[in-house]
């Protein structure tokens, strides 16, 4: 596989990580983006991100990349070396699992289209999942290279990786040789010099992505638990967080408190990590699941103390620059409010539409701020200042 004029590219799946994957590689190689929606294909092609991000935003509008996007799958597979899986695997609480079908379907096209293709998986999937679909097709030309992307910032964590990791099937020669390959590739997009570059099998690199999440996911959990021993007792929450996190081997970093992990990958890693320990014997991982519904009931017992008769939730969204909401941990808070009976009313100016899960939108700021008596936010936004007397929050570092 030679990659001096240019590797052909294809990525399944333009939510920020395949965008960011095809934004990266499309710089020094020709990348063909696919996606189910017609309206996301023409803003792609038009040099416009379909996501909030400000480095998508401006390597599309500005940067000569070599890149084009389309609906027709079949097609872009089919001349591609590399196929890159960047669909969305939705934790199912029913089957205990993720779900894996959309990837399956890249799968299964590229290998009748394609058999020569290697197809990389950047989904997050279950431990052990890869070498089962390599069994299942009957091939070596799977790969998996994990993602370590924050929503609003997936292409500046692209071009600044903290380590590039690509997982191909132990004992295959040519495995080995496209997955040195394409973390050259990853490695040739960055803008650091230094990348570090991990090669290993398939099942260890699925587990360097849930165990890292759930990690993540400890360390929130942790802060949020010293926040609601603080808030408890009534101490200061700021000076118990800057005298512990001084320690070096603690670091001031990933400590602020909020509602919960939450957003697209920390609640479906930490269950899918869970899950996949089944039979083996675990104490903590069980416990970072539980510990992100224990405070959930906290905040929402802490806001229904107020005694209000209106709660406003100001904005749904995990982080300040992200558009998306999925799973965010507000939203788990918003629950428990309206469970006791207590109406809610959301200020979200992404949203379009006049009701979110029957609870009234109101987007004239002004409006919403003189109908709540408490406004509920997990990260605290200047426009709130005029009515700080009526915010709930628990940023303590205005900051992600």
């Amino acid at each position: 596989m030679n990659s001096q004029d240019g590797v052909r590219i294809a990525v399944a799946g333009m939510g920020y990580v395949g965008l960011a994957n095809a934004v990266l590689l499309a710089q020094h190689h020709h990348v063909t983006a696919v996606d189910i929606l017609p309206e996301r294909v023409d803003l792609i092609n038009r040099g416009i991100s379909p996501i909030v991000d400000a480095e998508l935003e401006t390597y599309l509008r500005e940067r000569a990349l070599h890149l084009t996007a389309t609906t027709d799958a079949q097609a872009a597979y089919r001349d591609a070396q590399f196929v890159i899986v960047s669909t969305p695997t939705n934790y199912d609480p029913q089957l205990n699992f993720f779900n894996t079908e959309s990837v399956e379907a890249v799968v299964a096209l590229t290998r009748q289209v394609n058999p020569g293709a290697f197809i990389v998986i950047k989904s997050t999937v279950p431990v052990g999942y890869t070498q089962e679909l390599c069994q299942r097709f009957d091939t070596d030309r799977i790969l998996f290279s994990p993602e370590f992307l924050r929503e609003g910032m997936a292409l500046k964590d692209c071009l600044y990786p903290s380590r590039i990791v690509v997982g191909s099937l132990r004992g295959s020669a040519p495995a080995d040789e496209a997955a040195a390959l394409f973390a050259s590739l990853l490695k040739e997009g960055a803008l650091l010099p230094d990348v570090p570059v991990l090669r290993m099998a398939l099942t260890e690199a699925e587990a360097v992505k849930l165990f890292a999440n759930t990690f993540l996911a400890l360390r929130v959990s942790f802060f949020n638990e010293l926040d609601t021993y603080a808030e408890v007792r009534n101490l200061d929450t700021k000076s118990i967080i800057e005298g512990v996190c001084l320690d070096p081997r603690i670091g001031t970093h990933y400590n602020n408190p909020s509602f919960g992990y939450g957003g697209y990958c920390l609640p479906k890693d930490t269950k899918q990590l869970l899950a996949n320990f089944n039979d083996v014997p675990n104490n903590i991982v069980s416990a970072i699941v539980e510990a992100n519904r224990t405070r959930k009931d906290f905040i929402a017992g802490q806001i229904i103390a107020r005694n209000p008769k209106v709660v406003g939730f100001y904005r749904l969204t995990m982080k300040s620059s992200s558009d998306n909401f999925r799973h965010s941990s507000i939203q788990g808070v918003m629950k428990r409010i309206k469970g006791r009976g207590i109406q809610a009313i959301v200020y979200e100016p992404t949203l379009e539409e006049p009701t979110f899960y029957n609870s009234r939108v109101v987007n004239d700021l002004a409006a919403f701020k003189r109908l709540s008596d408490v406004i509920v936010t997990n990260r605290y936004a200047q426009e709130l200042d005029d009515v700080i007397q009526k915010v709930y929050t628990r940023d303590l570092y205005y900051r992600d």
